[in-house]
């Protein structure tokens, strides 16, 4: 597969940090998850999270969101210690929208009820609930698919879907759990195009974590890799890939990225 990015952004006009993670720790029991990790995201940028199993990827975007909070350290978006706001207050005052691996669509109701359902939770207008819902489904190429149920559209329609539902609150920051999960060639292609697009028109930083990590390096900007609860290596996708410490803790001697 060709390479989505055609450039890397090497340095940002805005350097600040969105998502800062300050010496953070989890611990379920006995069992440490994660271990005294800080890293940052900077506004704008397209972040990937890969590592084995169980290493504490989505337990990351489980603190971002509130879902749960560490055990230690603190957590920022946008500059503000975020450890004491409930899930509502961070999706609602920081604009972070998420989307998960498995669901996050209601079954039973067609597209395009879908969106009028979560649109008149996020959005308060009812003329701008309607534009909101046309521009998504055009930019999706959905419209044709508006009164098919949700639970009969393919896992590429799917995913459309949930992402375009993500963006009904216009965040600013968005979380892919998973994304590439069970998709045919052709649909992460269209769906590696979609996040780039979302980085380049609509000035979205995204954060991804998945476990194909050829298709997560070939459309962001930096990534890390976690293993056993520590983050081992950190950088642009080229330089990750000739990383002792991720070579041996994650891609093996065999993996080629080009």
């Amino acid at each position: 597969m060709a390479i989505i990015k055609k450039f890397r952004i090497k340095s940002f006009k805005n350097i600040n940090s969105i998502i800062e993670f300050n010496n953070i720790s989890l611990s379920y029991g006995n069992r440490l998850i994660l271990d005294n990790i800080s890293f940052k995201i900077n506004e704008g940028q397209i972040f990937g999270m890969l590592g084995p199993n169980g290493v504490g990827k989505s337990t990351i975007f489980n603190l971002i969101t509130g879902l749960i909070n560490p055990n230690n350290g603190q957590i920022k978006i946008a500059g503000q210690n975020v450890n004491g706001y409930p899930v509502y207050l961070r999706t609602k005052k920081f604009k972070v929208g998420y989307v998960p691996q498995y669901g996050g669509y209601f079954n039973d109701l067609s597209l395009h009820d879908n969106l009028k359902a979560i649109s008149e939770i996020v959005i308060k207008n009812k003329n701008y609930r309607s534009e909101r819902i046309s521009y998504l489904m055009a930019k999706f190429e959905l419209d044709n698919l508006k009164d098919i149920k949700a639970k009969f559209l393919s896992g590429g329609q799917k995913k459309k879907l949930v992402i375009a539902l993500s963006l009904l609150s216009d965040p600013k920051v968005l979380l892919l759990d998973e994304c590439f999960a069970a998709l045919d060639v052709l649909t992460i292609k269209m769906l590696q195009e979609i996040i780039v697009n979302l980085q380049s028109e609509n000035k979205i930083t995204i954060c991804i974590c998945d476990h194909q990590a050829r298709d997560l390096l070939a459309c962001v900007d930096m990534a890390m890799i976690l293993s056993n609860g520590k983050i081992i290596a950190e950088g642009t996708p080229s330089n990750l890939v000739n990383n002792i410490n991720a070579k041996n803790a994650y891609f093996g001697d065999n993996f080629k990225f080009n």
